[in-house]
């Protein structure tokens, strides 16, 4: 059974709304009007490493 993946605009989010003590519906501008979620997730996605240099 594979883990379900987790955004990281996900992580994003909560930490945004635990900063604003506010609930993560009630945010403005909403996430997705700042920042790409999916830009998000490839800018911390794992990158393969050249050895041979």
């Amino acid at each position: 059974m594979r883990t379900p993946v987790r955004h990281r605009a996900v992580g994003v989010l909560e930490a945004i709304s635990d900063a604003e003590d506010a609930s993560p519906t009630i945010l403005e501008p909403p996430l997705n009007d700042v920042v790409d979620p999916a830009t998000l997730d490839r800018l911390f996605e794992p990158t393969a490493t050249d050895d041979s240099a």
